[in-house]
């Protein structure tokens, strides 16, 4: 697996795919290795996929430092990625809360960003509030399917602040615009892929919403929003309010797709997101 050395000597880890032009890929977690992307429903027919694994994660080393796993540090770990590729501008996508160590990146180092793909976006960098009566209406969405009584109890308790672990456990139906094996399988090898005291690390003190925010507001990149109709995780309502801080973006909607899109309707997705990073810049 190729790797380069971070700014504080840390080596860190990219797995390449697919042919075409380089895409870097950021995956979430937060702080889970970039495994559970695969080929991103076979975007890598595309553009060659280049999918980094985070410090303490995959084929990374752990840092000496664990403070080094805030979102704002990681910054300087894509930037490192950047010199490494010899790009002097790379397209980017990211996924879920790698999608705020995009947007750190695009506010810190804007010149250095092609086109921005954020897919089922996290909101935390950027001070949006995901209110309940939107991720209640987004579930009732769902109300039909056999796992729902169940799954919607548990999502009441959260929002009433009593979730447990059990209660986190059976809302993971809604990630999924279908609960299956495959589905089943994916969920279950998730924590085997996240290095859990990272993530613990990764939001602390890492955000000023106000600045992103404001920084974003002159960025030039093209920036796609793409949105899963039934995620839960990231609403449609509340990835359109991510879409219109940027002077450049647009928000695309997956039908019937929750938080993992390329997984739901591989070909839905590759279709838009491939035409959005083809579109002629201007």
């Amino acid at each position: 697996m190729p790797s380069f050395t971070a700014y504080d000597g840390t080596e860190l880890a990219f797995g390449t795919m697919g042919d075409g032009p380089p895409l870097v890929c950021l995956p979430g977690g937060p702080m889970q290795d970039s495994d559970y992307l695969g080929n991103l429903g076979g975007l890598s027919a595309h553009r060659r996929l280049v999918l980094m694994d985070p410090r303490g994660t995959g084929g990374s080393a752990v840092p000496a430092d664990p403070a080094s796993y805030r979102c704002d540090r990681l910054v300087d770990d894509v930037e490192a990625l950047r010199e490494r590729l010899g790009l002097d501008r790379m397209d980017l996508l990211a996924h879920s809360a790698g999608t705020n160590l995009a947007v750190l990146h695009a506010q810190r180092h804007p010149e250095r960003v092609g086109r921005l793909a954020l897919i089922t976006p996290s909101v935390f960098a950027l001070g949006i509030e995901i209110a309940p009566e939107v991720r209640r209406a987004t579930a009732l969405l769902r109300k039909d399917e056999p796992w729902f009584p169940e799954a919607f109890a548990a999502l009441e308790a959260i929002v009433a602040g009593k979730g447990d672990a059990d209660a986190f456990r059976a809302i993971a139906p809604f990630w999924y615009s279908r609960w299956d094996e495959a589905a089943r399988a994916h969920r279950d090898a998730e924590d085997g892929h996240r290095n859990q005291e990272a993530a613990a690390r990764f939001s602390d003190g890492a955000f000023d919403p106000e600045a992103t925010r404001a920084a974003l507001a002159s960025l030039e990149s093209p920036v796609l929003v793409l949105a899963g109709e039934v995620d839960l995780n990231s609403p449609p309502p509340a990835t359109a309010r991510v879409a219109a801080l940027f002077p450049h973006a647009e928000l695309v909607v997956q039908p019937g797709a929750g938080h993992f899109p390329w997984l739901d309707d591989p070909a839905r997705f590759v279709m838009a997101t491939e035409a959005f990073l083809a579109r002629p810049a201007g």
